[in-house]
């Protein structure tokens, strides 16, 4: 019971010991500023106004609840109904009161102490965050995207570029309640992996201030963290305005906490009756109360007839300590690997097995990734295939010469049994990459060296190696769109020398190493349209996309651009259509994000 104790206090204070294992991406080692797939449609809200500092938008009618499901907290890949289905609109506002229609709660600071709705997120310019204004006016229109997108994004830096975007603090604009805003921007977050980000979201609004849509959202940021002690501000507002059994189970977690063991157990009493909720979801409750001393009886957990992994039973089971079987973790969908990484109350085991996912993805950071296979060196009996793969990156850093070091740092480039895989590898090796002496034998063709530079930003470390370069070589393509500053000799001769060497499908490699630098600029446009042809590509293809991330360039909004782009690279770089990369970069350069611009073109070339 101790242990149990301990592991839920760990839990309800939040994310922030996972600091010294585990950072969020935001922070690269990296020059960089620090930091349509078509997924099921969802009803977009009306417009409503954002309150003033002193009011409070009074819901006119409840959010629609997820449909009736045996389970709670499910959230399917792309958009779940309890994220972007709670569309009830927020109307007038009441003045100068600050009592909460929903569940009567008053609210303890004084009016200078309370957050705006006009400007919500934690990063400013200062931080590594975006301008305020970075997304424009067009409120609506950017949740309508952020809805639609489903967080699974081709590209590592074209997450991390996302993910310091959404955690500006930005300007609402007067289309749309900024709770609502918050909304959607935690949603797409959650549906990254990016779980403490979006906490950082949902905890920048006042919960008197939330919106039925932010309630929801809420809901499944602090399961998402394993934080149930987090839901209770909520608990009122989403009672009168969301599901209301998984809430009524978040009640009586909430008056457990506070040592109410009648208003507990009755609330459960209350939820098991209705038959709505699978009754394993309720003994999960009921072992939260067990921990908190507020529980009738012990609760064994027994997973045999659970068929998945739903929010709700990551949340509770992270928090209570309680192992979740092997099957689940691997049919569970990519976001909750990140948020299992991201949890630091989580088994390293099973934080380990989920790194390479979320490296890939973007949501650690090289040297978070290395502090976590470093942190779990330090365990009594590693697994065997973790104890070769540390023996193997200790390697990596400390060899005594160049010659074995490369060869440690190519051991784990090839022990991959999948591309996200292999590609973490680049991202883990990426410092002991940077620090490789120029005068190493790499062979003829080091694109995965060099692509492990660029994987954690060290394009200076890179430019080291471009004299070594054989022209037309893959290691010369990434570098002639990853460098700093433009390579000599790029033609469409020197392109054409890169496609005889490109063994990808339907060249494309090759179509992207045009389409990148077309858009960076390195190519003029005789040059770009001679190399198109070639390759019979059709570059400056006009779509509704297309037109929309020129669009938001040409208004210099920095934080749609990179929201555009990302829609654009949802998927894998194998469904990606190279004209997406084109428009992606020159709109990334024309508002002054040529360095993301350039790391994603190079990373393109390196994981197709």
């Amino acid at each position: 019971m101790t242990k149990k104790l301990l592991t839920l206090t760990l839990a309800l204070s939040g994310t922030a010991m996972a600091a010294a294992l585990v950072l969020p991406a935001i922070a690269q080692e990296s020059l960089l500023p620090e930091g349509f797939g078509n997924p099921a449609d969802t009803p977009a809200p009306k417009p409503s106004p954002t309150p003033s500092p002193g009011s409070t938008a009074t819901p006119k009618s409840p959010a629609p609840a997820s449909p009736s499901s045996p389970s709670v907290g499910a959230l399917p890949p792309t958009v779940s109904p309890t994220l972007a289905d709670a569309t009830s609109e927020d109307g007038d506002e009441t003045g100068d009161e600050e009592e909460v229609a929903s569940g009567g709660l008053k609210y303890d600071l004084p009016p200078g102490a309370r957050r705006l709705l006009t400007r919500i997120g934690p990063l400013t310019p200062e931080t590594g965050g975006l301008a305020p204004d970075a997304f424009g006016v067009r409120g609506q229109y950017a949740a309508a995207i952020m809805r639609k997108t489903n967080g699974a994004l081709a590209s590592r830096w074209g997450q991390i570029l996302l993910r310091r975007a959404l955690s500006s603090a930005i300007d609402t604009p007067d289309t749309i309640n900024g709770a609502d805003l918050a909304a959607d921007r935690a949603g797409l977050l959650l549906r990254m992996g990016e779980s403490t980000a979006a906490r950082w979201i949902v905890q920048s609004v006042d919960y008197d201030r939330a919106s039925p849509r932010l309630v929801q959202v809420a809901q499944q940021t602090f399961l998402a963290n394993a934080d149930p002690a987090g839901l209770c501000p909520y608990v009122p507002a989403g009672l009168a305005h969301g599901e209301e059994q998984s809430w009524r189970l978040a009640s009586a977690i909430c008056a457990g906490l506070s040592g109410e063991a009648g208003p507990a157990g009755w609330a459960i009493g209350r939820v098991r009756s209705s038959g709505k909720i699978s009754n394993f979801d309720i003994l999960l409750t009921e072992r939260v109360l067990g921990a908190t001393g507020a529980g009738r009886r012990s609760t064994t957990i027994e997973w045999d007839k659970v068929d998945r992994l739903t929010s709700w039973r990551f949340g509770l089971a992270t928090a209570t300590a309680i192992d979740i079987p092997a099957e689940l973790r691997a049919g569970e969908p990519g976001y909750m690997r990140g948020w299992t990484v991201l949890a630091p109350m989580t088994g390293m085991t099973d934080r380990v097995a989920a790194a390479p996912d979320a490296a890939a993805r973007g949501v650690l950071s090289s040297e978070a990734y290395v502090s976590l296979l470093s942190a779990a060196s330090s365990e009594e009996e590693p697994p065997e295939a973790i104890a070769a793969q540390l023996g193997e990156l200790r390697d990596a850093f400390g060899s005594a010469t160049g010659a074995e070091r490369y060869a440690a740092m190519q051991g784990l480039w090839g022990a991959g049994s999948n591309p996200a895989q292999r590609y973490a590898a680049l991202v883990a090796t990426a410092r002991a990459a940077a620090g490789l002496p120029t005068g190493t034998n790499v062979g003829g063709d080091p694109w995965q060296l060099l692509g492990s530079m660029l994987a954690a930003g060290y394009d200076a470390n890179a430019m080291a190696w471009v004299q070594k370069l054989d022209v037309g070589s893959r290691a010369w393509g990434v570098m002639a769109v990853g460098s700093p500053r433009a390579l000599t000799g790029v033609s469409a001769g020197s392109i054409g020398n890169f496609s005889g060497n490109d063994d990808s499908a339907d060249y494309l490699r090759s179509k992207f190493l045009v389409a990148g630098l077309a858009g960076l600029g390195r190519l003029d446009a005789g040059q770009a349209a001679s190399a198109a042809g070639d390759l019979d590509m059709n570059l400056g293809k006009q779509t509704r996309w297309s037109r929309a991330i020129m669009a938001a360039a040409e208004r210099r909004e920095p934080g749609m651009v990179a929201l555009i782009a990302a829609a654009g690279m949802q998927g894998d770089w194998s469904k990606i259509p190279p004209y997406h990369l084109y428009y992606i970069t020159r709109a990334l350069r024309d508002v002054g994000l040529e360095a993301e611009a350039r790391m994603i073109a190079a990373e393109a070339l390196v994981r197709v």
